[in-house]
């Protein structure tokens, strides 16, 4: 559905590297890097997030990143947490959505709401 999603934080540098480590067991890279900021997408996908430098206060988001298994979800946790990130639910059914709805949910440095998410049911 989206080509890139694009968002400002405050502190960038932490950000940055909050992104980077939280999101590598997903397959996330660094696609690009610049004075405007960093652009980050799996290898080979059209589809990129785009953290930028701002000066006032960052705005709330929701972002959900796609896992290919559960596993992939509790890598994403526990990687989310060793870069910093504060827990806000840990891996495990969110049945409330359906049935297969595996996520865990880190709040990132800006108070972002970061989710990975697998649909498929457990192998």
């Amino acid at each position: 559905m989206f080509d890139h999603v694009v968002f400002g934080v405050s502190d960038y540098s932490a950000a940055r590297d909050f992104f980077i480590k939280a999101l590598a067991p997903l397959g996330v890279t660094v696609a690009s890097d610049g004075p405007l900021g960093v652009e980050l997408c799996r290898p080979g996908s059209q589809s990129s997030l785009c953290i930028r430098r701002v000066k006032e206060k960052a705005t709330h988001l929701h972002l959900a990143f796609t896992a290919a298994n559960r596993k992939q979800v509790q890598d994403f946790y526990r990687a989310a947490l060793d870069a910093g990130g504060s827990d806000n639910g840990a891996p495990g059914l969110r049945v409330q959505y359906h049935a297969s709805y595996y996520a865990a949910f880190v709040t990132g440095p800006d108070g972002h709401n970061i989710e990975a998410v697998c649909h498929e049911p457990d192998a």
